[in-house]
């Protein structure tokens, strides 16, 4: 709270002092008003909500198509080195790769409208959430292993009883991971013709000079995913108390 009082003070002080121009960085209150004007006009035809809406639909339909495919290939790939050597070449050729570079393939593969877009954010959350439960699948004791096949578990037993849930603090933290990176893919995701969506109210916005409009859509941005990422460090507290998070 201290570090933003501070900030929030620095940022008065220097916008009332006329330190900065004001075209570069709007005082606090006329961010308060542009906020307060999107969220009673709207912009460019939508409601405020609606672009919020149309980006967290973006974002969740992604991760969810991540989550129910990464990690049960990744959990096969840490259990099986024959099915990791099909796998991993593919996933470590295009990890590395910035979301623009094929982001235009996926737009001559899929189209223009969010199908694109989703297929951007989805590869952008795999990847980590892959690479994070391999590697903690690959850390599982052999012993705790050998203990289950020993006392009858079949390995389709052994992958849903002993190693999913030794490994869900990593898949959790994994999924942190995951949603900073699509996260942050997002205004990228909605650069190519789309017409709702934040990240594309903050690029619009820029074009017109609109810095009010543009912090006002960086703080919801960033308050969204504060939000989302204390949910899951309050999830791992409850679930994971022997772990810790850092605070």
């Amino acid at each position: 709270m201290v570090t933003v009082v501070f900030i929030l003070f620095v940022w008065t002080i220097s916008t009332h002092l006329k330190w900065i121009d004001p075209l570069f960085l709007p005082s606090p209150q006329a961010v308060w008003i542009a906020f307060l004007d999107l969220l009673h006009e709207g912009y460019k035809g939508a409601s405020l909500i609606k672009h919020i809406f149309n980006s967290l639909n973006r974002l969740f339909l992604a991760l969810f198509l991540a989550l129910i495919t990464a990690i049960p290939l990744g959990i096969l790939c840490g259990y099986s080195k024959y099915i990791r050597a099909v796998f991993d070449p593919l996933i470590e050729f295009y990890r590395p790769l910035p979301p623009l570079a094929y982001y235009t393939l996926l737009v001559l593969w899929l189209g223009i409208d969010d199908e694109s877009k989703v297929a951007l954010l989805f590869l952008n959350a795999f990847a980590p959430l892959f690479i994070a439960t391999v590697s903690s699948v690959q850390r599982v004791p052999r012993d705790r292993i050998n203990g289950a096949l020993s006392l009858g578990a079949s390995k389709w037993k052994v992958l849903a009883y002993v190693i999913f849930p030794t490994c869900l603090p990593d898949i959790i933290t994994g999924l942190r991971t995951a949603i900073g990176v699509t996260y942050a893919t997002l205004v990228a995701a909605e650069m190519v013709a789309a017409t709702s969506g934040i990240g594309w109210m903050v690029l619009d916005a820029s074009k017109y000079l609109r810095s009010d409009i543009i912090l006002v859509g960086i703080i919801i941005m960033s308050g969204i995913a504060m939000i989302m990422d204390g949910i899951i460090r309050w999830i791992q507290r409850r679930q994971f108390p022997w772990i810790g998070t850092e605070d």
